[in-house]
């Protein structure tokens, strides 16, 4: 991407959402999984971030300012949730799930961060123009949504 990928400066969805997903995806004994440590039990199937199931969420693993620069204290061993999430470069641009972008925006609202816009998007690339995808639902039905409107 030629300006840089604009999650790394922002994080909001990292502090508005609870990162839930299903608990294979913290084996203790596989050292790619999610850390055992840093997660908490939601039922008897799903597993979220410590510190994203409350009112006020923000992720254990999140680390610096929302806005301004961001990162994943354990980005090589995210949990699916967060591997999907948001925008994926590759060699030929940037894609981003249409429904993703409409709940990224929304973190970004909540946090008093300007939307991303098709057209900023677009900047970004240094291959085709962004890429608008359908929402693949079977990822989505894990994201619980913060209300604060």
């Amino acid at each position: 991407m030629g300006r840089g990928n604009p999650c790394v400066q922002c994080g909001a969805c990292c502090a508005f959402f609870r990162v839930s997903f299903f608990w294979e995806e913290m084996n203790p004994d596989d050292p790619s999984c999610v850390p055992q440590e840093l997660t908490e039990s939601v039922d008897g199937f799903l597993q979220c971030m410590k510190g994203t199931n409350q009112p006020r969420p923000r992720c254990i693993a999140l680390i610096g300012e929302i806005g301004e620069k961001v990162g994943c204290a354990i980005y090589a061993r995210r949990s699916s949730v967060c591997r999907e999430f948001g925008l994926h470069e590759s060699a030929q641009g940037v894609t981003v799930n249409g429904f993703d972008l409409i709940r990224c925006n929304q973190a970004r609202a909540a946090w008093n961060l300007p939307p991303l816009s098709r057209a900023e998007l677009r900047e970004l690339n240094i291959g085709p123009s962004v890429r608008m995808t359908r929402p693949d639902h079977t990822t989505q039905m894990h994201k619980k949504r913060r209300s604060r409107f």
